[in-house]
């Protein structure tokens, strides 16, 4: 499958039989949760088929909702732990998957979980039509983990999965955060009328090539993302004048810093690499917000 192709869309479940299913059970959509259900399997299938499963694969899925995913994860994977924040869906879940003994439904915020508890030391994949109103802390949450999972396959609204890969010379701070850890593609778009209920925008599945450790030369990772952010602070100014702003110093210092680090003081943020970044973070020293 080649990165960004756009699917074709067969086998979707019309929304008003999504609608009356739901229903018939007394299940009303929460907006508050960002729930939107994957009603189109040959999107559940391309999911399936990008992480790449085998019977030794530990699969973490996060919001499994209806379990559009999830059973088909189970028929693909070793081991599939479904964290689902809604009860009453977790509770159906369990009830629908109960005869797939490799299956452990979980009822919790993951944000809020030990993920050492959910899946140990062991290698595992994370697989997840995630709630985009909590995309980045959910990213932040396994990038920053001890044990990082060794693949990441994550659906998200397209907007911000472009940002999250934008390529060198246009990335924001999602995206240098994410090359410390991993070398993230968007591999398929997605069209609203995919879900239900359907969206307000389209959706973009990534897939995550995870690094075995963070970028080298780094040092301290929560330090240097501190830094990061206060080169980021005005992304649409001068570097000097961003830094500066970030650092609560004034733009001579900060015109200093980056050109003992090699940078032209007048480029923007957006245009510096990863290893710019770390170079002006070496240089910077203990200067922080």
């Amino acid at each position: 499958m080649k990165a960004t192709d756009s699917l074709p869309h067969k086998n979707r479940e019309p929304n008003r039989a999504v609608q009356r299913r739901l229903r018939s059970h007394g299940f009303r959509v929460r907006k508050s949760l960002g729930q939107n259900f994957l009603v189109d399997d040959s999107i559940r299938d391309a999911i399936i088929e990008v992480a790449c499963l085998t019977a030794e694969d530990t699969v973490l899925e996060v919001g499994p909702g209806l379990g559009a995913l999830t059973e088909k994860l189970a028929a693909a994977a070793g081991k599939v732990i479904a964290v689902e924040l809604d009860d009453i869906l977790a509770l159906k879940l369990a009830k629908k998957l109960g005869g797939y003994p490799n299956v452990k439904i979980v009822q919790a915020d993951i944000l809020k979980q030990d993920l050492n508890a959910l899946v140990g030391w062991s290698s595992y994949k994370v697989v997840a039509n995630i709630p985009y109103y909590i995309t980045s802390p959910i990213l932040r949450y396994f990038t920053r983990a001890a044990n990082r999972p060794a693949l990441m396959v994550m659906m998200m609204q397209e907007e911000v999965a472009r940002e999250v890969t934008a390529p060198e010379g246009r990335m924001g701070f999602l995206a240098v955060s994410m090359r410390l850890f991993s070398n993230p593609e968007i591999i398929f778009t997605v069209p609203a009328a995919s879900f239900y209920p359907v969206p307000r925008v389209d959706s973009a599945v990534v897939k995550f090539n995870m690094l075995p450790g963070p970028a080298p030369g780094i040092g301290d990772i929560d330090d240097f993302l501190e830094f990061l952010h206060c080169g980021f602070a005005s992304p649409r100014k001068q570097l000097r004048n961003s830094l500066a702003i970030g650092l609560k110093s004034e733009a001579a210092e900060a015109d200093n810093l980056l050109r003992l680090a090699g940078i032209d003081p007048g480029r923007r943020p957006g245009t510096l690499t990863l290893d710019e970044w770390a170079a002006l973070y070496r240089v910077a020293g203990s200067e922080r917000c």
